[in-house]
């Protein structure tokens, strides 16, 4: 054993100095925690063990060893010296170690302390690729495109060093591209053999690299002929401007002796280059001067005014109906058509009604006396309007538009008119546009204007609002061979085109030929603060920037945006790839908060989007695929589209939202023409089949009870130069103002507090460890921590049921105790192990709802890199003092869902969830939303709210898609024998008598479950609040 473990190698913590060369089969790197349980489980011999990264400590490992059919983890720490060390307790002897493989050997013998010895080595589970498998393009060009000199550029922040973008690489890296890349092939014979040729010349003192020389020399060739068609065409450009200029330059390189070794090559390049730069600074001097010199006898140019006022939105004109019983229409004796006159300028509303005899009745009303919009949920061409009649007596009227696109245009006008005309100084909601588009390697045409209206197929925006600028304009491009300075002016151009508007350029990330730009009206430039941009490859070994992923992340006063464009492994059979793309994407993308490193990037923000080049494929035969498409019959296709079914699994973008598709597949048209897609291409290895697919996607996931609403989500049918249709989509966002309270900070008289009676969490662990949970919030000064759980059960080896009562858990103590503000919090949990410190499941919840004097439930997931871990539930109310519970109606909250048709005249709370919403009524839910198929035989009426309880504010987005009572997963008991869990909820369930009951649509009443506690058994012996898992005096470790 010790032989099969001990790796020589030089002393070092790192991963490379730590574990020798090559790395020992056990070592897995950056397993997850959650994946290396489940190795360890099938294997299933005690004993069995495997050492990853730590998740909690860069630098450090993590030792999982398996031993009755739970899985122990032991953190080893390099010191100062570094040398390494498992962790221990205080007064018990540290052994240190040169390498991890000495370490192992040690712990191999038994009676070391462990909680067995090392018997059996997990080995790393290994899936080569073919030999000639490359993620290139599955584009029309046979090449993908060359990088810009700069693998990844940002014009808002220079990378760190510690990003994933600015990770220095290494020979092996360069080694891994082929020569469509960039790097010759010579270069990577270089690097396999001729590399250690240099080395052992240096080892014997030689001072030059003859090997390198040459084979930059060979990489080089074809530089030189590039060079000088270049130098040749700037001779003729100076002529232009200089007819004196003689070719100095043609007879200096024809001077030039060919030259014979690789060392002259490279000098005889290096003057060409120095002569090209000279040339240039030349050129650019008399280009200035001839036109100086022409401008000084021309004529002056009128002058051009400096400031564009934008577009005034004119007058909208809607007809109506009005919708009255027949009883009404009797007794009213007038014609119920209407004209709705939208003056969005002017700040009013004109009711114009037709009379027979030509006359017209008309009435206006100003934006303040218009108090609600209701839309009718079953009517999708329906609106109530309530209107301030004199002595604040109101007035509803009904009306029926000509369609339901008609309807939504004329509720955003009226949105945008009391915005417009709002007392308020910051905005409660602005809109998004979200674009993406693969152009494929080429230039884009002179107009795409369809692209930046969101006019073509899918759901589109009215011809009436179209034209009305959005807040903020975020383009993802992939395959872009457009330098970044002129794509940026370009959709600047555009825009001010449109728009007469001079967009800011808040942030343009690039990697290779992966932008991402975000341009917002000037009006909102102070608003933005704390951008920060960050990129990752995920191309061959995850080295190569051909694919991967570009993101930008900024506040928007008090809300945080985050933004990533991605290009994921193209080809239909690389669904897993595409997966592991997302996953690290997912873990290493470093934007937002850095305080909030523990939460992936999908909690990170209030609201992120996700777009791109996704890659994903439809599982079907292309010809059945095409007759549908031709049928204009995509529900078929969406239900064998790839990402929806890993989404469904639970693979991949989990409990992310997007919209109904309802326009064909944007991808693989041939060139020139939206009427055909070119599905086949003859290649050397035969023919390539690349059926037409929705590679193109945008998806959206945001904070629990926030607004946002998709307006609009189709593709152009216009713009064809690329094998892909760029895709847009537009979104309504609710934000929030940086608060400012009129009474000032809290004082102690006046504090609000955050009170927990308990929580409980189901963890999807085989670890049998205690546990604690911090607490991170925008609205605390700093992030908390409970004590460990006191008390725990199973009822299934791979799951674990922890809780924690009120002592505990910590009272928190908000740096505000208004109301308006804490309606806009969240408050983000994560559980964590006492021993490893490292997190097992993350979740985000709502404050908005638990605001009250008494105790309110929440239920929702944990997940953690991605992957659903468990779920988590408790009871805790936020006290607010009674000087401090004023607030106002909300912008978002001015519209409201009449679902009661029975009574229609009844005004029910505002809602602005998306799934809830007509104009999201189309939104395909994230796959957790859905029921497990076993709820069904726990279903309960809804009961009425407890009294004396205060009515719930109005509902928004999800609290991040919460199980309802029905779907709250039952104890593994409690299952028929021989049922399996639904897909997708494979987390044990809990027995049916701790469901809570539904005495709300959005809450869950009742406590935590029962189940006893159970002793911490091979948990060791603990020190500190919130410690680490320590080697304790006598012979056994902590569980993790």
């Amino acid at each position: 054993m010790a032989s099969a473990c001990a790796v020589p190698g030089p002393g070092g913590a790192g991963p490379g100095g730590a574990l020798g060369s090559p790395a020992p089969a056990w070592y897995h790197r950056d397993l997850s925690r959650a994946a290396a349980e489940e190795l360890l489980a099938r294997a299933g011999r005690d004993g069995s063990f495997l050492v990853r990264d730590s998740e909690s400590v860069a630098g450090a490992f993590a030792l999982c060893v398996l031993y009755q059919k739970h899985v122990h983890t032991y953190r080893i720490l390099p010191d100062g010296e570094d040398f390494l060390a498992v962790q221990t307790s205080q007064g018990v002897p540290v052994r240190r170690f040169q390498t991890l493989g000495e370490l192992i050997g040690l712990y191999a013998q038994p009676n070391q302390g462990l909680v067995c010895a090392l018997l059996l080595p997990v080995e790393r589970e290994r899936e080569p690729d073919p030999p000639d498998d490359r993620d290139v393009s599955d584009g029309e060009d046979e090449k993908p495109p060359l990088p810009p000199r700069s693998g990844s550029t940002s014009m808002s922040a220079s990378v760190g060093p510690g990003s994933p973008s600015a990770a220095p690489e290494t020979p092996t890296t360069a080694a891994a591209e082929s020569a469509p890349n960039g790097l010759s092939t010579v270069s990577h014979e270089y690097l396999k053999g001729s590399y250690g040729l240099d080395l052992e010349a240096v080892r014997g003192g030689a001072s030059n690299l003859p090997h390198l020389t040459r084979t930059l020399a060979t990489s080089c060739r074809r530089l030189h002929s590039e060079v000088d068609k270049v130098l040749s065409g700037l001779e003729i450009l100076s002529k232009v401007f200089d007819q004196q200029s003689s070719p100095m330059v043609t007879r200096l390189l024809q001077q030039q002796n060919p030259p014979q070794t690789g060392e002259q090559e490279l000098e005889s390049l290096v003057l060409k280059l120095s002569v090209l730069k000279d040339f240039l600074s030349g050129i650019q001097k008399k280009a200035l001067k001839a036109l100086q010199d022409m401008s000084s006898t021309a004529p002056p140019a009128p002058l051009q005014p400096s400031i564009r006022k934008a577009k005034t939105i004119p007058v909208q004109a809607f007809e109506v109906k009005l919708d009255v019983t027949l009883g009404d229409l009797t007794k009213i004796g007038k014609s119920q058509k209407f004209t709705l006159s939208v003056d969005v300028e002017g700040g009013r509303l004109v009711l114009l009604r037709r009379q027979r005899d030509s006359q017209e009745d008309w009435t206006t009303f100003t934006h303040d006396r218009i108090r609600q919009l209701i839309k009718s949920q079953r009517v999708q061409n329906k609106l109530g309007v309530v209107f301030e009649k004199e002595r604040d007596r109101t007035q509803r009227k009904d009306f029926i538009f000509v369609s339901a696109r008609k309807r939504e245009a004329f509720c955003q006008l009226l949105q945008l008119m009391k915005n417009k005309h709002s007392k308020q100084d910051e905005p409660d909601m602005i809109s998004v546009f979200i674009g993406t588009w693969n152009m494929g390697s080429v230039p884009p045409p002179k107009n795409v204007t369809s692209w930046f209206t969101s006019k073509g197929l899918g759901k589109t925006l009215d011809e009436v609002t179209v034209t009305i600028p959005h807040d903020i304009y975020v383009f993802g491009t992939q395959e872009n061979s457009v330098g970044d300075r002129e794509w940026l002016d370009l959709l600047r151009g555009g825009l001010k085109e449109l728009t007469d508007l001079d967009y800011r350029p808040i942030a343009m990330q690039s990697l290779w030929n992966i932008k991402v730009a975000v341009l917002v009206k000037p009006e909102h430039e102070n608003r933005i603060s704390h951008v920060s941009t960050s990129s990752v490859k995920t191309g061959i070994a995850n080295t190569l920037g051909n694919k991967g992923a570009v993101g930008v992340s900024f506040m928007f006063n008090g809300t945080s945006f985050g933004f990533v464009n991605c290009h994921l492994t193209s080809g239909n059979e690389k669904t897993a790839r595409r997966n592991q793309n997302y996953l690290d994407i997912l873990r290493l993308l470093s934007l937002g908060d850095r305080q909030l490193s523990a939460f992936d990037i999908s909690l990170r923000f209030t609201h992120l989007f996700w777009f791109g080049d996704l890659n994903y494929r439809l599982d079907m035969d292309i010809q059945e695929i095409l007759n549908y498409i031709s049928r204009k019959e995509f529900e078929p296709l969406l239900r064998v589209d790839q990402l929806n079914l890993e989404r469904e699994k639970h693979k991949v973008f989990l409990r992310f939202s997007e919209e109904e598709i309802s326009f064909p597949p944007t991808y693989r048209y041939e060139r020139g023409s939206r009427d055909t897609y070119a599905w086949h291409k003859q290649k050397p290895t035969g023919v390539r089949t690349n059926v037409p697919s929705w590679c193109d996607r945008i998806l959206w996931k945001s904070y629990p009870e926030t607004h946002i609403i998709c307006n609009s989500y189709g593709c152009t049918d216009d713009i064809v130069t690329s094998d892909h249709s760029p895709v847009f989509g537009t979104f309504e966002v609710g934000v929030t103002s940086q608060f400012i309270s009129k009474k000032g900070l809290s004082k102690t008289s006046d504090q609000a507090y955050i009170e927990f009676e308990s929580i409980e969490a189901i963890v999807k662990t085989a670890s049998r460890t205690k546990f604690f949970i911090e607490f991170y919030s925008t609205c605390l000064e700093e992030y908390k921590k409970s004590f460990e759980n006191d008390a725990q059960s199973s009822d299934n080896i791979n799951f674990l049921k922890v809780q924690w009562s009120s002592r505990q858990l910590p009272t928190l103590k908000p740096i505000l105790a208004d109301i308006e503000y804490l309606q806009d919090q969240h408050l983000l949990l994560t559980v964590k192990s006492m021993d490893g410190y490292e997190s097992y499941g993350e979740c985000v919840v709502a404050l908005k709802s638990m605001i009250g004097s008494t105790a309110q439930q929440f239920l929702t997931f944990l997940s953690h890199r991605g992957e659903e871990t468990g779920n988590i539930r408790g009871s805790m109310k936020v006290r607010v003092p009674t000087e401090r519970l004023g607030t106002r109606e909300r912008l978002y909250e001015w519209i409201s869902i009449d679902k009661d048709e029975a009574g229609a005249k009844s005004k029910v709370p505002s809602v602005s969830r998306g799934s809830q919403d007509p104009r999201s009524g189309n939104r395909k839910p994230a796959p957790a939303e859905a029921s497990c198929p076993l709820s069904k035989l726990f279903e309960e009426p809804e009961k009425p709210p407890p009294t004396g309880r205060p009515p719930a504010p109005p509902r928004a987005a999800p609290r991040e898609e919460p199980l309802t009572s029905r779907a709250w997963p039952l104890s593994a008991s409690a299952r028929s024998p021989g049922a399996a869990a639904a897909p997708g909820t494979a987390l044990g369930l809990w027995p049916a008598s701790q469901l809570p009951s539904t005495s709300h649509p959005r809450e869950h009443p009742g406590g935590p479950g029962g189940g006893g506690s159970v002793p911490a058994g091979r948990a060791g012996r603990w020190t500190g609040r919130g410690g680490h898992g320590r080697l304790a005096a006598g012979h056994r470790f902590g569980a993790l």
